[in-house]
């Protein structure tokens, strides 16, 4: 949790009540935590039949 705290700019304690599920966290934390993850967020279009 320190190495993702310093990776993503944010302190070991925001990290930690961002990923609690007590609070919800803004965009910007959840993309600096998962860019500091490694990962890639991306968003694609449902197809109809997942809509209904």
């Amino acid at each position: 949790m320190t190495q993702v705290a310093r990776d993503s700019g944010l302190s070991r304690e925001s990290v930690y009540k961002a990923l609690s599920g007590e609070r919800s966290p803004s965009f910007d934390t959840i993309l600096k935590v998962v860019t500091a993850l490694g990962l890639k967020l991306s968003a694609s279009v449902r197809s109809e039949a997942e809509v209904t």
